[in-house]
């Protein structure tokens, strides 16, 4: 018994591709601005690491506005305290400008505010 491949299915005429939306420059946040909600945990840390990178690279600050965060890890603690001691570094702003008190009692329990840069009594959660 031989088998033969049946011959391919005829493609389809392509149509022309619909419009693509550009969402204008206007509707982007600021990169200098990145909020911290949630759970700030290891899975979370790489998308932050690309925040603060494009936070250093492009804006004239950076400021963390980490007043929703429920919890901290290890990995994004890390990532805060590098990202401030390059914007020290470089003479970057960096400053928090809300923090929650579970991110306060983390930082503080931690012995890392005067490392990270949050100011004593730095609670502002909203």
């Amino acid at each position: 018994m031989t088998l033969t491949p049946n011959p391919p299915d005829l493609l389809p005429e392509l149509e022309e591709p619909a419009a693509t939306v550009v969402v204008p420059l206007a509707d982007v946040t600021d990169p200098g601005v990145i909020r911290l909600t949630g759970h700030g945990a290891t899975v979370t840390a790489e998308a932050l690491r690309a925040e603060l990178v494009l936070a250093a690279d492009t804006a004239a600050s950076t400021s963390i506005d980490a007043s929703e965060l429920l919890s901290v890890g290890q990995a994004v603690l890390q990532l805060l305290i590098a990202a401030r001691e390059d914007a020290l570094q470089n003479d970057h702003p960096f400053e928090f400008i809300g923090a929650s008190a579970a991110f306060s009692e983390r930082v503080i329990g931690c012995q890392l505010a005067e490392v990270i840069g949050l100011s004593a009594g730095k609670e502002m959660s909203l």
